[in-house]
């Protein structure tokens, strides 16, 4: 009896050695506990700035009326000034609306817009003056990069690139400047808003 319980432990101290064996020997391999039942699934996300795909907009029109403009669904809006302001995270855009006698073009915004700018936004970087046709007609686009207002909570600013846009209809300009981190890939937002200017 005692030689067979001895035998048993033996036998069950061979198994157990031969497991830890090959557990050692799997771990040395280095990645083959990723691909097992039990790991953790990546979690997708989005570089800092990128608007979601699934983003929804709604249409918006100033007390004053004159036009619309589609902005993303559920942003915080405020008023500072004469302009309108939607935030989200690290996103803004701002909307302005002011009469003049003259259409705008890339020479008189570089002209007026840009020095404006310079002293307005922290570490002001000129890209370039263009037309540009949307849905509501021509408009100017101003490009420019500069720092966003710190952040209320951390103080942290974030280097941004702008989208000013200006549009204009018998006396009638609209700036609508779009903005957020340089790097975030931005382009179909941005592109929506921009369009979906129309004149009333």
């Amino acid at each position: 009896m005692r030689r067979t319980l001895a035998l048993s432990l033996a036998a069950l101290a061979l198994t157990a050695g031969g497991v830890a064996g090959c557990g050692s020997g799997s771990s040395s391999g280095g990645g083959s506990s990723n691909g097992t039942t039990g790991a953790p699934a990546p979690v997708e996300s989005n570089p800092a700035g990128d608007i979601p795909d699934d983003q929804a907009f709604v249409a918006y029109t100033p007390p004053a009326g004159g036009f619309t403009v589609k902005v993303p669904e559920g942003w915080a809006r405020s008023t500072r000034g004469g302009s309108t302001v939607f935030t989200d995270k690290l996103n803004r855009i701002e909307i302005a609306a002011v009469e003049t006698p003259e259409a705008p073009s890339p020479a008189s915004v570089t002209a007026k817009t840009v020095p404006v700018l310079r002293k307005k936004v922290p570490a002001f970087s000129p890209g370039k003056s263009s037309t540009v046709t949307r849905q509501a007609g021509q408009a100017v686009l101003l490009t420019y990069r500069g720092d966003s207002a710190p952040d209320e909570v951390t103080g942290k600013t974030v280097h941004d690139a702008f989208e000013r846009y200006t549009f204009y209809q018998q006396g009638h300009e609209v700036d609508l400047t779009l903005s957020g981190p340089v790097g975030a890939d931005n382009v179909d937002p941005w592109r929506i808003v921009s369009d979906s200017l129309r004149w009333q």
